[in-house]
């Protein structure tokens, strides 16, 4: 007889979802506008998309792609990294993979955490609100 609860069934996050995730992101970015990088990575931290908008300085490539993957690595908002700090604990900067600045979030569907987003480009909570335009439309 076999054991079912060997093996669980989980979401997968899809390039055409992620460039759903992205276009998102990018028209709140062009609202507000800001020029801004936006990075999906999947739920193991691989990147599956980037945008860069023009006249995004070039450094906030890897700084997005980092967001995302501390956003999936410790399956939360990079902003609760911010707020810990700005609350005197420093010990999180002792953590692997820790970026302390708004604009990582995690995607989410049916209670299921598949991948992550990163913002970056103008300030953190605005980073923020880009990266919640995208995460937002999985619901």
């Amino acid at each position: 007889m076999p054991d079912n609860n060997l093996l669980v069934e989980k979401a997968a996050l899809t390039l055409a979802t992620a460039k759903k995730i992205v276009t998102a992101a990018e028209a709140e970015a062009l609202k507000q506008g800001w020029p801004v990088v936006i990075a999906v990575v999947d739920d193991g931290g691989h990147l599956i998309c980037l945008h860069r908008l023009d006249n995004t300085q070039f450094a906030s490539v890897e700084i997005a792609i980092q967001k995302a993957k501390a956003a999936i690595a410790f399956k939360r908002p990079t902003k609760e990294w911010e707020k810990m700090l700005a609350d005197g604990q420093q010990r999180v900067l002792n953590l692997p993979g820790v970026l302390a600045s708004e604009g990582g979030v995690p995607l989410i569907w049916k209670d299921q955490i598949v991948g992550a987003i990163g913002v970056s480009g103008v300030k953190p909570s605005e980073d923020g609100q880009v990266a919640r335009a995208g995460a937002g439309i999985l619901g």
